[in-house]
């Protein structure tokens, strides 16, 4: 892990997420992340309403990808 993503959890068990992720996910403040434990980490995904995810699927089976399972992966 590169030490520039390294973060420090405060007393009251806070972290500030580097600006790097928070700009490749788009995050923005006050944006909800569900807070998951995973093994011997955590994880913290970005929140995104059922609403905001209609149609994503057709979307993407529109460009190709997605692949659906047919066939021996049945």
């Amino acid at each position: 892990m590169p030490a520039n993503n390294v973060v420090t959890v405060s007393p009251k068990y806070q972290v500030v997420i580097p600006r790097s992720i928070r700009e490749s996910l788009g995050l923005r403040p006050g944006q909800k992340v569900q807070a998951l434990q995973y093994q011997d980490r955590v994880e913290l995904v970005p929140f995104r309403p059922v609403k905001s995810m209609r149609g994503f699927l057709k979307e993407e089976s529109e460009r190709g990808g997605g692949g659906s399972m047919t066939g021996s992966a049945v």
